[in-house]
């Protein structure tokens, strides 16, 4: 069956591709991205030529994940329009480089508000609608440095999405005897097929990058070269919105808790399975384990 999907981060890597896959499924996909009118104008063209090419239903709506108000307009248009949300996709975010000590705690909380507290916004807006429909799937694309091979100089990023990663934890109890499933999405380092180092931002604080390029010059492209040998032949992000296309397709109550797309094999996948493990012992311990599945 078709489903209405709300993608955020849409413009580019693996939110464009996301949508296009999903839209190629047959879903009715709502690509967000903000600056629609400006910036983002290009995209919301190309968007409109391939749904027009390709005869799918793919349809660019302005939402800002920064922006309370924009993000509730743009849930509104998608409930005026098709009446209903199946499908709500995390994939909103941003990438920061450079020595931890660099940045500022006011570049730390923006990061922090783009990665995170984007979804809290979505949520609210969305998950009342999925909650009284009873059925329903969120999808948070998470990463392979919450708990798998952290180089240096992306620290913030990392605890950005680790606090991302751990709120999608919680929510998939929280949301199971609504009947809502929760998958979470693992990409490992794809250097092709994204924009995540190209468009990353920068500490504000030169002074401190200065002092820390005496003794790690060079660093930030040492990690990204080393991150691509690492990938094997044909590792391209398009990995990644062909399995989140495959979740979606799933029958409901049979997609998969946590799944890992890590060409680089960076350690993520053994030491999640390892927490998501002690995870449902403990709550079958505490007599939660009805949480483990969604509710009928």
């Amino acid at each position: 069956m078709s489903k209405i999907v709300v993608i955020t981060g849409a413009s580019s890597g693996f939110g464009a591709l996301t949508a296009r896959a999903l839209a190629d499924a047959g879903n009715t996909v709502y690509a967000g991205m903000r600056h629609t009118d400006t910036r983002n104008a290009p995209q919301v063209e190309a968007a409109e030529a391939y749904a027009q090419e390709h005869g799918v239903e793919l349809r660019a709506v302005e939402l800002d994940v920064n922006s309370q108000q924009s993000v509730d307009a743009a849930v509104d248009r998608v409930l005026a329009e098709q009446g209903r949300i199946d499908v709500l996709i995390h994939n909103a975010g941003h990438m920061v480089t450079g020595p931890a000590e660099a940045f500022t705690p006011e570049q730390l909380a923006a990061l922090y508000d783009v990665n995170v507290l984007s979804t809290q916004r979505v949520n609210r807006a969305a998950l009342p609608h999925l909650r009284a429909a009873g059925k329903g799937l969120v999808i948070w694309v998470s990463s392979t440095s919450v708990k798998g091979g952290t180089p240096p100089y992306l620290a913030p990023y990392f605890a950005a999405k680790a606090a991302m990663d751990s709120l999608a934890v919680s929510y998939a109890a929280e949301l199971a005897r609504w009947g809502v499933e929760t998958s979470i999405v693992v990409p490992g380092s794809f250097t092709s097929g994204t924009n995540h180092f190209a468009h990353s931002g920068h500490p504000e604080d030169e002074k401190t990058v200065a002092e820390y390029e005496t003794r790690y010059a060079g660093l930030i492209e040492q990690v990204s070269e080393k991150l691509a040998a690492l990938a094997p032949e044909g590792a391209d992000a398009s990995l990644v919105s062909d399995e989140i296309a495959r979740i979606v397709g799933l029958p409901d109550g049979e997609r998969p808790y946590r799944v890992h797309i890590d060409p680089a094999n960076d350690g993520s996948e053994e030491v999640s399975d390892v927490a998501d493990r002690i995870r449902r012992e403990f709550l079958t311990r505490v007599e939660l384990a009805d949480l483990l599945t969604v509710g009928k």
